[in-house]
């Protein structure tokens, strides 16, 4: 990917003067190697607010420390379920667009999702798929079903992602399920087939962060990934490839929103109007490999980056994936499968 108009727009930033908000902060909860540090450094620099940036790995660990008080948080980057979630339970305040003009610069089709219709309580920051990461020097046979993840020929080689929803998500599909179903049945069933996973020693281990830097050093034939993270994998090791299997998947999006009660409302809306920069989002593009959801960046970008299918995937890959949809009612059930799953022996 090149990189030589971001380097650029970054040296001018920085020469830029910042603007008087002298002892001013924002307070940002984010996932893990989700952000550009140019990025943050510049919007210091630019308006002198101090970024306080602190990270979580899943969306349930955020959850609960939003919970437990939202007004430690000015913006937080839930996923569209949890999105969804925390508007049913009044957590996030509504947001002045006034106060966040580059939000015009969103594609269409994300500006007034099914988790937000009137979209106002966030603005999509990043989309993307969950999919396999697999290593041809590791792998012989055509990887399009989840099922290669049940293959014993690979045993002790999987590793399967450290999130609830995703899991069993996967096991979901690949039974013929939505990966919304909430049906006990169904969960009986995923619930059996992930321990079987785990008995037959396939799974080499349960975990997020950390997968993309073990594929490229190749610690494992198949990884369930996020489409990002597989796309930085695979521009560091030319043997690893990624799919979107044939049952389907979850197509997602990551969200910018500002908790109810948040202590710095304005200057959260100026960060996020700040990401919906095309300039700034194509920093942050480059460096985290997601999908980008702005427009005006995506007019900024080569030729070959736009066909990278597991950055920017077809609208046939999109038509077999689905979001992700909020389970509260069902939550218990979901974790008691989880629970089971992973204690199993």
């Amino acid at each position: 990917m090149k990189k030589n108009i971001a380097f650029m727009l970054i040296a001018l930033l920085l020469c830029a003067p910042a603007a008087s908000y002298a002892a001013q902060e924002v307070n940002v909860y984010n996932w893990e190697d989700y952000i550009a540090d140019d990025v943050l450094a510049l919007f210091e620099q630019e308006t002198g607010i101090r970024v306080n940036y602190m990270r979580f790995t899943t969306n349930e660990d955020m959850l609960v420390q939003v919970r437990a008080d939202p007004t430690n948080y000015d913006v937080i980057f839930p996923s569209d379920y949890i999105i969804e979630r925390l508007i049913s339970e009044d957590l996030l305040d509504t947001l002045d667009y006034e106060n966040i003009p580059n939000a015009a610069n969103l594609m269409d089709w994300l500006k007034a999702p099914s988790y937000d219709p009137a979209g106002e309580h966030s603005v999509p920051y990043m989309w993307g798929t969950v999919g396999i990461l697999y290593n041809t020097s590791m792998v012989s046979e055509p990887v399009d079903s989840w099922a290669v993840l049940w293959d014993t020929a690979y045993e002790n080689n999987v590793f399967m992602m450290d999130s609830i929803r995703d899991t069993i998500g996967v096991a979901m599909k690949l039974l013929g399920y939505s990966i919304n179903e909430r049906s006990q049945e169904a969960l009986d069933l995923v619930k059996d087939k992930l321990i079987e996973q785990k008995r037959a020693g396939i799974v080499k281990a349960y975990q997020v962060d950390e997968t993309k830097d073990k594929m490229i050093a190749g610690e494992a034939a198949l990884a369930v990934m996020w489409s990002g993270d597989a796309a930085y994998a695979m521009s560091y090791n030319e043997d690893l490839a990624y799919v979107v299997p044939k049952e389907g998947s979850n197509v997602w999006v990551d969200g910018m929103c500002i908790p109810k009660g948040a202590r710095n409302k304005e200057n959260a809306e100026r960060f996020i109007d700040f990401l919906c920069r095309p300039d700034i989002a194509l920093i942050n593009f480059e460096e985290i490999w997601y999908s980008t959801p702005n427009a005006g960046t995506v007019a900024m970008l080569d030729e070959e980056t736009l066909a990278d299918e597991t950055i920017f995937p077809t609208d046939e890959t999109i038509a077999r994936c689905e979001f992700f949809k909020d389970i509260a009612a069902d939550i218990q059930r979901y974790n008691r499968v989880w629970l089971a799953v992973k204690s199993a022996r």
